[in-house]
């Protein structure tokens, strides 16, 4: 580690950082770390600048006390033992304003407790004045460290085999407009998309007990409305319910009420609005339903992840802890092809990191393995893993199940492919919203182009020559492509 820094470090300069440095900082630093990798520590890496008046050295070790044991000063009450749960800076990159820091993971509240972490990592230090930019890139669990957490339970392999639908993704919707229809119009949008060929329907993230739309009534015609599509189809539904909630009574019973409306084992999800709702109600939910899809929306994520905003974490490190927490799927972005800010580098390493037994990220390679990578049933799982088979299913001790992709925002019918191109997979939920209800001939319609459109791409054929004898294929085609020109001439 100590050569890694004098590589981007000259010699005269590296011994100069370290002599600015206070006794308090120097606590808080170990150039040559010896096993970063040993297990005992959860490693994280920063981009950092430094307010004026503090070289890089000096405010990351700032960065490392106020995120672990410290303050801004040394205490008296400080013990042997406590500062074993020192944070410790162990490499610099001054060119990139990188910082790695090394935290003993025996400081973080035992039994999974997604929030505690947080609440060092990227807590108070984000408001540090010692900083003016820093944002976490990247994050590294080690096997010990996830021995402690959750990881999912109900997975997308399981909404596969409950639906039937496997090698192209979950279609799905987002009922549109988001706000303002009554509990009888929203289930029969619901009805609509179902009947046209769609699989999954959310309920948007505002979703809750609004007075034009009642909760009760809400579930009850949505189920009714369900059964009907399922009679008619031949084919099994899914729909996702938001159940945040102004409080956790309000919340679970909402979950009971689903639970209790009659739906069939695997035909409901959970929809929590994680960040703003809070990781307890997420990690309430799994726990207290591990048999159901615990679907993570990411609402105000844009406010940390954004990669124009110096400060707060990337899409990555939300994606890795939805997953440790035991989210089944989480939204992750559409990689640039749809409305949303993101690029194919951020949203495809995080989609690829929630799902993969072992992923390259940012700057680590993360395995969710819980035994010895070098293990023989590891070492198969990885190459289960790479052929798509089914992983997990049996020997969940041996690792951390996967999370499902959730991608919304901007697509329709005419971007399934090259989002499927940029994605490298079919292993994600689609949730169009305009895309299916902004069809020409309504929603119906919509949820069949949508349906073509899948169908073109497994057939392998352009949608351009499928759509000639598909004609709610066509009317998406000539839809979106001429918008799509509108929205150009307009920004031009």
């Amino acid at each position: 580690m100590k050569k890694s820094v004098k590589k981007t470090v000259p010699k005269s300069n590296y011994h100069a950082l370290l002599k600015t440095l206070n006794p308090h900082q120097q606590a808080y630093i170990s150039l040559d770390l010896e096993g970063a990798k040993n297990g005992e520590y959860m490693l994280c890496v920063f981009h950092m600048v430094p307010r004026k008046g503090l070289n890089s050295l000096q405010a990351a070790c700032e960065v490392a006390a106020e995120s672990s044991t410290g303050t801004n000063f040394l205490v008296k009450t400080e013990t042997p033992f406590s500062k074993k749960m020192n944070a410790l800076v162990y490499k610099l990159d001054l060119q990139k304003s990188l910082v790695w820091i090394a935290y003993p993971w025996r400081l973080f509240d035992r039994g999974g407790n997604i929030q505690n972490i947080l609440t060092y990592i990227v807590g108070n230090v984000l408001g540090m004045k010692e900083v003016s930019e820093l944002k976490l890139l990247d994050v590294w669990f080690p096997p010990t460290m996830i021995e402690q957490y959750d990881g999912p339970n109900y997975t997308l392999d399981d909404m596969r085999k409950y639906l039937g639908v496997y090698k192209r993704p979950i279609l799905g919707t987002i009922i549109k407009p988001k706000m303002g229809l009554t509990s009888s119009e929203y289930a029969e949008v619901c009805y609509d998309f179902w009947v046209g060929g769609g699989d999954f329907v959310k309920n948007d993230e505002p979703q809750a007990n609004q007075d034009f739309c009642p909760y009760d009534k809400m579930v009850k015609y949505v189920k009714e409305a369900m059964d009907r599509a399922v009679k008619e189809t031949g084919k099994k539904k899914v729909h996702s319910f938001n159940v945040s909630a102004s409080d956790y009574e309000t919340m679970i019973q909402r979950c009971e009420m689903i639970k209790n409306a009659g739906f069939e084992k695997g035909s409901y999800a959970f929809l929590i609005d994680g960040i703003t709702a809070g990781w307890m109600a997420v990690q309430t939910l799994r726990r207290k339903y591990p048999d159901v899809f615990i679907h993570f929306h990411r609402a105000s994520h844009g406010a940390y992840t954004r990669k124009e905003n110096p400060i707060g974490f990337s899409v990555l490190v939300l994606s890795k802890f939805a997953r440790l927490a035991g989210a089944s799927g989480i939204h992750t972005g559409t990689a640039g092809v749809g409305k949303m800010a993101g690029s194919p580098e951020e949203d495809i390493i995080a989609a690829k990191n929630i799902l993969q037994f072992v992923a390259k990220g940012h700057f680590f390679d993360q395995s969710w393995g819980r035994i010895p990578g070098r293990d023989k049933d590891a070492i198969k799982i990885v190459h289960e893993d790479h052929a798509h088979h089914v992983i997990l299913e049996h020997d969940s001790w041996r690792g951390v199940k996967k999370c499902c992709p959730i991608i919304s925002g901007g697509l329709n019918p005419t971007l399934l492919k090259p989002f499927i191109d940029v994605m490298g997979g079919v292993d994600f939920i689609t949730t169009m919203g305009a895309g299916c209800h902004a069809h020409p001939k309504g929603t119906q319609a919509g949820a069949r182009a949508l349906v073509q459109a899948c169908e073109a791409y497994q057939k392998k054929i352009d949608i351009h020559k499928y759509a000639k004898t598909h004609k709610e294929l066509a009317e998406a085609i000539e839809f979106f492509e001429k918008k799509g020109t509108e929205r150009k001439v307009e920004s031009a």
